[in-house]
């Protein structure tokens, strides 16, 4: 698991380079999925920038959304699993699977929310449809990094561009 939140905090390190939190020159969320096959755990984590977030919430909830201070936090846990359950979908040899939310905290200038699959055995095809802030901005951008027995592969899919397949 180090080196899982490892390569995530190394991949948004390098954006952050380029960017403050009032405004930011670039859109991204980065998703990071990994396949542990001694637990048969399916690992997923979604980084994305704090402000963007809370502003795509707001427009859909009347809640108020503060991510970093929340008033309550089990609402604010219940809106990053729902947003991010209907934004990442996943299949695993042609049948989808449910995210497990397991929670979410800050990371530098962004939330970083952890989800999880459970009993999979194995994977040598996964397909994944990715829209995160996709309604936030036009130029909105997903990287996907996806490691199954150490074999590392990543795309980036630009809005509206929204699906990929990795075989393994």
């Amino acid at each position: 698991m180090h080196s899982f939140i490892t390569r995530i905090t190394v991949s948004f390190f390098i954006l952050f380079l380029f960017s403050n939190a009032a405004n930011h020159p670039i859109y991204v969320s980065v998703t990071e999925i990994e396949h542990n096959a001694k637990d048969h755990i399916l690992e997923i984590s979604c980084k994305i920038f704090t402000n963007d977030f809370e502003i795509t919430l707001r427009k859909n909830n009347t809640d108020k959304i503060d991510l970093l201070n929340p008033k309550d936090r089990k609402v604010m846990d219940g809106l990053v699993s729902k947003y991010i359950k209907q934004h990442l979908l996943i299949q695993l040899e042609g049948k989808l699977v449910v995210l497990k939310y397991l929670g979410y905290e800050q990371s530098d200038e962004s939330i970083q929310s952890y989800f999880q699959v459970e009993d999979v055995k194995s994977v040598s095809r996964i397909s994944i449809q990715d829209n995160i802030l996709y309604e936030y901005k036009r130029d909105q951008m997903s990287l996907l990094h996806v490691t199954v027995n150490s074999n590392r592969k990543s795309t980036r899919l630009n809005n509206p561009e929204d699906k990929v397949d990795f075989r393994f």
